[in-house]
């Protein structure tokens, strides 16, 4: 027979389990309702191209919303036309030049007239050069930072004065990456900056009814975690190290990274972006959406825990499978 205490405890972990279960039902309720009127709302998203800022374009195109997509090449902006609706509308943008986000931004200006912008996804984004930091100099750091962290910036501040007008939603793009950094180089940099970005908008805006949402996506199959792009930035900084960084990683450091970097990419990246996709669509429709969203099981379960582990168990995590430098420390 089971004591007094024993009994009790086991009643305590019904009554939790029972209070969680609860909370994950009222809030499914609570985030079904969508926003009405969305033949007359538009929505911004940049990065259209390829990857999650396309498919959301073609998402929220059939979901009804006005999109305006933004795209880097003419092949971009013409396929999604092709494969839209007429409510879409396309503009070539550089997040890199403030000419080409002013001129966007004026463009959106004229489309959207007194209803004011909706939403802006800030989803563009770049994932190289990567390497360890100590490969790298300061103007590769700027490169990423350019788009991955200035650009978010720029472009959202370009057009916030038409999310105010609306009472709208900015959806930031960052990265689980953006809470830990297991990888060397500007890439978790720029999803930092992003993240504190999105924070200190998010406080600014409410008073305004400005709603400030960012997606964290874990690993999933697009250009960011392509393998044989991350490989080939690994190759190219390589070629340009002096040769007594070279000697610290010894010769075959580049083709063991290869390798590993091909197995756990393959193992790791979740192939439906709809995942992701599904996350920004209900930050841009829902009535009561989240502040954050963490798609992906990798980084519910494992980033996002370890992201408030010690300092000492997540290094120790990190490095236990990491390939070695020939010159490292035993």
């Amino acid at each position: 027979m089971r004591t007094a205490g024993e009994e009790l405890r086991a009643a305590m972990w019904m009554y939790a389990f029972a209070l969680v279960v609860l909370y994950y039902v009222v809030r499914w309720f609570r985030e079904l309702e969508r926003v009405p009127d969305r033949g007359s709302k538009y929505v911004y998203i940049t990065g259209c191209d390829s990857g999650f800022g396309n498919l959301l374009a073609r998402h929220l195109d059939k979901c009804g919303f006005c999109v305006v997509a933004a795209c880097f090449t003419e092949k971009g902006e013409e396929e999604l036309k092709k494969s839209c609706s007429s409510r879409i509308s396309t503009v070539h943008l550089d997040v890199t030049r403030q000419e080409s986000m002013d001129k966007a931004a004026n463009f959106i200006k004229e489309l959207v007239g007194q209803k004011g912008l909706w939403g802006v996804v800030n989803n563009a984004g770049v994932s190289v050069p990567a390497a360890p930091c100590d490969w790298l100099t300061l103007q590769d750091y700027r490169s990423m930072l350019a788009v991955n962290l200035d650009g978010v910036i720029g472009v959202t501040l370009s057009v916030i004065p038409l999310i105010k007008k609306a009472r709208g939603r900015v959806v930031n793009v960052a990265s689980v990456f953006g809470r830990i950094s297991p990888v060397g180089g500007p890439y978790t940099v720029s999803k930092y900056g992003v993240e504190a970005f999105n924070d200190s908008l998010r406080i600014s805006m409410k008073p305004f009814g400005v709603k400030v949402l960012c997606i964290e996506p874990g690993f999933f199959k697009t250009n960011v975690t392509d393998s044989d792009i991350l490989i080939k930035s690994v190759k190219t900084l390589w070629e340009k190290l002096p040769k007594e960084t070279k000697a610290d990683y010894g010769d075959d450091y580049v083709s063991k990274v290869e390798i590993t970097l091909k197995e756990k990419i393959s193992k790791m990246s979740d192939k439906d972006l709809m995942k992701v996709v599904s996350c920004m669509e209900h930050a841009i429709s829902a009535v009561r959406p989240r502040t954050r969203y963490s798609p992906g099981w990798d980084a519910k379960l494992f980033w996002l825990p370890l992201s408030y582990a010690p300092t000492w168990l997540s290094d120790y995590l990190m490095l236990k499978d990491i390939v070695r430098p020939e010159r490292a420390v035993a």
